[in-house]
């Protein structure tokens, strides 16, 4: 067993947890770990928390709820723990309301050591003897001691036993791997990972492990979590049956087991329905063995920790993380080319053989055409990391020549989005086939490159190529055709999306379509897609200034972490870091929300009424000499930021006007009588 040691101390429990409200049973136990100095900041650590909870709900079932986040704002790993009689609801699969809480917090910048620790604890909270013990512990020294490993728990009780296997299940079990079991055992290796790589990894691992010696089969689990990966060694995956992907992000190396007869699911199902698993991978050694082509492919196989569209924008905002880095670059660099040489640079000839180091306009010619050739990757670095996404290494060769040849038909980054779902997708089908031992070997480097290049060539320049060019012409005309009430209720329309949720899908589409627009503004000083990109980061920049402000004009109406908060956004705002407003809608997002999305609104439609200009995709105020009219942009974002702030003051100021205006309460008691 891993040292625990301080992991947990006395005062970090609370053995009757009052708040039947789950948020705030969360700040309950945080502001303990706050008391204790493991937190630094509590509503920035729960606003971390709550950010978590968004991506998948954290109730494991069987009673036991699981929140935890890594956080800058933690100083060391650690655990609050909280019980409960009737439960706290942290949306558990089987509906059971969790009475034992476990707080995990783990530093951002954890080494290995800590998070091995975690690791460790997540997993023995699948041992029904460790809840148990838990569940009788009748003091929060106890409770440490479990926890920490300086007391074995005793024999489970009864009403914490393991469940049984369902005998179905078994019996499906038993049938398809009696043989194998008798001439050395059905052989199983998986794979497990959750977005945080703390909690659900490790219990998903353990309850596959058990599973599997419950129903006589061997297997070996690679846990790719953040306390490292634990690499399946290449002769255990060749010797494998089957495979068994427990997960809620994307696989890595997946290409590895390609040819293998494959389970696919979300995290939670390796928690909750572990036996299941084990029999459905049986079953598919059990159909493969009888001459079946290829390894059957079912609903219940679709990962099932996020919905469809969840991870469609996961797929599209991973292209998309890729592709910026080629977009900043880019963009700044013919913004400094412009601004050095004037925007008839972008027909000076090649700089290859007319390069004159004492000539500016060498210089700005040569910034242009690197610039120029820097975003002449976007497109087909969007798509290949697209698929990338969805099947990893082995389709970034289709992803990416998919994009090149969206660019070669004029399809732009409409085309590469499709060609990049299309690769993903048509390599992760590819992937499942169930060939031959002698082929497996050749699959990822030359059978799947050559078959989905092909098809995906096949796709665009045959099939939708042109419809989409069509469109992003379409597209192109009507942004640089915008003026007047249209852009700005454009502006308008994307300021709301950027302040809605501060970094959530909403806020993710809106940028999205700005970065990607971005692509069709080539040497255009004024082209309308450089517009959305100015409204979009003056939108994204009002939330946290207008939070920032309003602490400074109205204290009193602020907890002192908000009002602490409120330095940081500052910066954060400054910055075009929208998340920086987050503590503040966490608190109160009745009022803080709408005040944002009211100022944003006013600070995306100034923008594109002065009709500012952009070609950066990020940098806030850092990038303010490479904004077109720079000045009304400025006064755009004031404008937002001071409407934020008015609305926010407004709004809680009436929620403080009306707390004391409740007839017969003893506030008003007190008054009369003082009066």
């Amino acid at each position: 067993m891993s040292d625990t040691s301080g992991l947990i101390t006395p005062a970090l429990v609370d053995l009757h947890l009052a708040p039947a409200d789950k948020s705030e049973a969360l700040r309950s136990l945080a502001q303990r770990l706050v008391a204790e100095g493991r937190v630094t900041d509590l509503d920035g650590f729960l606003a971390d928390v709550a950010a978590r909870e968004a991506q998948a709900p954290t109730g494991m079932g069987d009673g036991i709820g699981i929140p935890h986040c890594r956080s800058p704002h933690v100083t060391r790993p650690s655990l609050a723990f909280g019980r409960r009689t009737r439960g706290v609801d942290f949306d558990a699969p089987d509906g059971r309301p969790a009475d034992l809480i476990f707080m995990i917090a783990a530093p951002a910048g954890a080494d290995d050591t800590h998070l091995q620790i975690l690791a460790a604890l997540a997993g023995r909270l699948m041992d029904p003897a460790f809840t148990g013990a838990l569940r009788e512990a009748e003091s929060p020294a106890a409770v440490a001691a479990l926890v920490n490993g300086e007391e074995a728990p005793a024999a489970a009780p009864v009403a914490a036993a393991a469940p049984e296997p369902d005998p179905a299940a078994a019996s499906e079990t038993a049938t398809a791997s009696e043989a194998d079991v008798a001439e050395g055992g059905l052989r199983l290796v998986a794979v497990t990972s959750c977005p945080t790589g703390i909690a659900h990894t490790y219990m998903a691992a353990k309850a596959l492990e058990l599973a599997a010696a419950r129903a006589g089969v061997h297997i070996q689990v690679e846990t790719q979590g953040s306390a490292g990966v634990t690499v399946l060694a290449p002769e255990v995956i060749a010797a494998a049956d089957a495979v068994i992907f427990a997960h809620d992000v994307e696989v890595r190396d997946r290409a590895r087991f390609v040819g293998k007869p494959t389970v696919d699911v979300g995290v939670k199902a390796g928690v909750n329905r572990a036996d299941d698993l084990i029999a459905q991978a049986a079953g598919l050694v059990a159909e493969a063995g009888t001459g079946s082509s290829a390894a059957p492919v079912t609903a219940a196989s679709a990962p099932t920790g996020e919905h469809w569209a969840q991870r469609l924008r996961k797929y599209l905002m991973t292209g998309v993380s890729y592709m910026i880095p080629f977009v900043a670059a880019g963009g700044l660099l013919i913004a400094l080319a412009f601004a050095i040489g004037g925007y008839r640079i972008a027909s000076a000839p090649s700089v290859l053989g007319h390069f004159d180091w004492t000539s500016s306009h060498s210089w700005a010619a040569m910034l242009f055409q690197t610039g120029k050739a820097s975003f002449g990757f976007l497109v087909p670095i969007l798509s290949g990391y697209i698929a990338w996404a969805i099947a990893d290494r082995a389709a970034l060769a289709a992803g990416i020549a998919g994009g090149a040849i969206s660019v070669a038909v004029g399809a732009g980054f409409l085309g590469g989005i499709v060609s990049g779902l299309a690769a993903g997708f048509l390599v992760l089908w590819m992937i499942r086939w169930n060939v031959p031992k002698a082929v497996r070997g050749i699959m990822p480097v030359v059978v799947i490159p050559l078959l989905s290049v092909a098809a995906v060539g096949f796709l665009m320049f045959v099939l939708v190529g042109s419809p989409i060019a069509s469109a992003m012409s379409g597209l192109t005309d009507w942004l640089n055709g915008l003026s007047g009430s249209n852009a700005i209720l454009l502006g308008v329309l994307l300021g709301a999306m950027m302040a809605f949720d501060m970094g959530g899908p909403l806020n993710k589409v809106a940028y999205t379509f700005a970065a990607g627009a971005l692509t069709t503004a080539g040497a255009t000083p004024d082209a309308g897609s450089l517009k959305v990109m100015a409204a979009v980061m003056a939108a994204g920049m009002t939330p946290p200034l207008g939070m920032a402000l309003a602490t400074v004009v109205r204290r009193r109406l602020f907890t002192p972490e908000e009002r602490e908060n409120g330095k940081a956004a500052w910066v954060l705002g400054a910055s075009f870091i929208t998340e920086g407003a987050i503590p503040f809608a966490a608190a109160d997002p009745l009022r803080v929300i709408p005040a944002n999305i009211v100022g944003s609104m006013t600070a995306g439609g100034l923008v594109m009424a002065f009709g500012s200009t952009l070609r950066a995709p990020h940098g806030g105020i850092w990038v303010l000499p490479l904004i077109g009219s720079p000045f009304l942009y400025l006064l755009a974002v004031v404008a937002g930021t001071v409407v934020t702030t008015a609305v926010v003051v407004l709004l809680k100021g009436m929620r403080r006007e009306a707390a004391p205006a409740a007839p017969g309460s003893p506030v008003d008691e007190k008054a009369l009588v003082g009066a």
